[in-house]
């Protein structure tokens, strides 16, 4: 019997999967694949809502249903992921007993290989995608799903929507914790894995997309976001009114949660367990039939209301794709050879620049991050994954014995001028460097922690420079008497009231002096905070990101 009481009040047991977000490169490649190897439909092609310049594919049953639904972000040329813990690594469908030689013979006439093996007592099969994503089938007595006429897949060998998801983790227990003892799915027992120990869980729904698989693989590396790379996977929850119930309780046990993002289709919220898995839950509605009938689903380019002013815009820049079912070409931008390149971070002479995210030719927004005295550029960077914003760069140059200037920020100003200058300095040639990419001021945000936060302020106080953004987690300006318009730019500043480092007063007169330079200034004191990052301030800081790619 399926549990019928959930760990947090106010839910029922997670039921399971709902989808899975992979990042691919090349659109019609993938497209093709999906569609016309697995027989997958493709049930609606919109875009990143971080990032309108890039589709979003859902591909599923004949509806999209919850469990049937493998999303796509395809960037054009980008790198190769390398599959390690802390993330999903494999997505597996639900295949009829029956079918197994029929797909064993489909794969091979298609020139795809594979391998086989068994799992928990049933047959599998693992194949690699185009951009060498692991997906799988297992035969068994598959549910029923609403099949697609038009699948070039005979309907009695047509995979049933997704059986389970394999991640790859340092250790089981952090993601039982979570499972079990949050969102309520039960363990279904271990057996070896030629990568260690995998061990099943199972959700309390019935159908497709009940299980995930966790491998423990410990002292082994971490994965590298890339193409192939699963970005995360979300879990299904019924409506509104229980995942605001999840966020309160995932919220209460410390996971960090996102805020509720409105994916059009559905509702989310985003956290990592410890070992780095992304998770997310999804509501089942509002579902892909809400703004197109389930005949044309997959037709159209089809935009949130709030980007439909820019569709000229951003049809112009989308590559032109094909969908089989129809016939019909979306997007009017030809691929050249080279779109997409990955490239390197920017290299700052007696610098060391160190980058996260989406490569820099591939991303229309950068974060450019400062880490604070006695921190490093790598702390900062893992601000992007609290962030879960991957269509961004992320970039974080590393000072000089690990400090910006040597002094407090309130110190007599010749104690600190030289070294303020060259920091100032640095922050500008990193900036000149993203212009030389093709990313202006205007698509970037600043942010950082501390001393990096200080600087941050400074240089947008006393830079022409017209910024997207400012992020000053701990922060306050360094000098006072800079006398430059910030017209509309959005700046956000948090701070505990007895931080030892940041005196409010002095934080509170930097507000007041951006606010009447002109900058959109969100200044919150938050008590108890101490000298480190809440979880307020990442959603704050996430929101700017957004807008900045918003009005691109």
């Amino acid at each position: 019997m399926a549990n019928t009481l959930s760990p947090i009040p106010g839910t029922t047991p997670v039921q399971g999967l709902h989808h899975v977000t992979v990042m691919a490169s090349d659109p019609q490649r993938n497209i093709d694949f999906y569609t016309q190897t697995l027989g997958q439909r493709l049930v609606k092609v919109t875009v990143n809502f971080d990032d309108p310049g890039t589709y979003h594919f859902y591909y599923g049953d004949l509806t999209g249903q919850p469990g049937t639904i493998m999303t796509h972000f395809p960037w054009p040329g980008a790198k190769r992921g390398t599959r390690g813990n802390g993330e999903v690594v494999a997505t597996a469908y639900s295949a009829p007993r029956t079918s197994e030689t029929y797909w064993k013979a489909r794969l091979a006439g298609q020139g795809v290989a594979f391998r086989e093996g068994v799992r928990f007592g049933e047959q599998v099969l693992t194949f690699e995608d185009p951009d060498g994503t692991w997906v799988e089938l297992v035969f068994e007595d598959s549910p029923s799903v609403q099949p697609w006429p038009a699948s070039p897949v005979p309907a009695e060998y047509a995979l049933r929507g997704f059986h389970s998801v394999t991640a790859w983790v340092r250790e089981t227990a952090p993601v039982r914790d979570l499972l079990v003892g949050q969102l309520g799915f039960r363990e279904g027992g271990s057996e070896p894995d030629t990568e260690g120990t995998r061990t099943r869980f199972r959700g309390s729904g019935e159908g497709v997309g009940l299980f995930v698989d966790v491998v423990e693989r410990p002292g082994q590396p971490r994965g590298h976001f890339g193409a192939g790379s699963i970005h995360h996977v979300a879990l299904r929850t019924r409506d509104d009114t229980e995942q605001e119930a999840y966020l309160a309780g995932l919220s209460a046990a410390g996971y960090r949660p996102t805020p509720v993002q409105d994916r059009q289709y559905f509702h989310s919220i985003y956290f990592r367990e410890p070992n780095g898995v992304l998770f997310e839950i999804a509501t089942d509605a509002p579902g892909f039939p809400d703004d197109e009938p389930v005949e044309e689903l997959g037709r159209h380019l089809k935009l949130p209301t709030w980007y439909e002013p820019q569709r000229a815009a951003i049809e112009a820049h989308l590559p032109k794709i094909i969908n089989r079912e129809y016939g019909v070409t979306i997007g009017t931008r030809d691929l050249q050879a080279g779109d997409g390149a990955a490239q390197a971070a920017p290299a700052v002479q007696g610098v060391q620049v160190y980058a996260a995210g989406r490569p820099l030719k591939e991303a229309r927004v950068a974060m450019v991050l400062l880490h604070g005295r006695g921190g490093s550029a790598p702390d900062m960077l893992a601000l992007a994954d609290e962030l879960n914003l991957s269509a961004f760069a992320y970039l974080a140059p590393q000072a000089e014995g690990n400090s910006w200037y040597p002094r407090s920020f309130l110190a007599p100003a010749q104690q600190n001028q030289p070294h303020l200058d060259r920091a100032l300095a640095t922050v500008d040639a990193v900036l000149n460097e993203l212009e030389a990419q093709g990313i202006s001021a205007q698509q970037v945000v600043l942010g950082g922690f501390s001393q990096g936060a200080c600087l941050a302020l400074e240089y947008a106080s006393r830079t022409g420079r017209r910024l997207g953004g400012v992020v000053a987690f701990s922060g306050a300006l360094i000098t006072l008497n800079q006398t430059g318009n910030l017209p509309d730019t959005p700046v956000f500043m948090g701070v505990a009231p007895d931080d030892a480092h940041i005196p409010l007063a002095r934080f509170e007169e930097s507000a007041a002096q951006l606010r009447a330079r002109g900058a959109q200034v969100d200044a919150r004191v938050y008590p108890g905070l101490g000298h480190s990052i809440n979880q307020d301030e990442l959603d704050a800081a996430r929101r700017i990101m957004q807008r900045v790619a918003g009005q691109l």
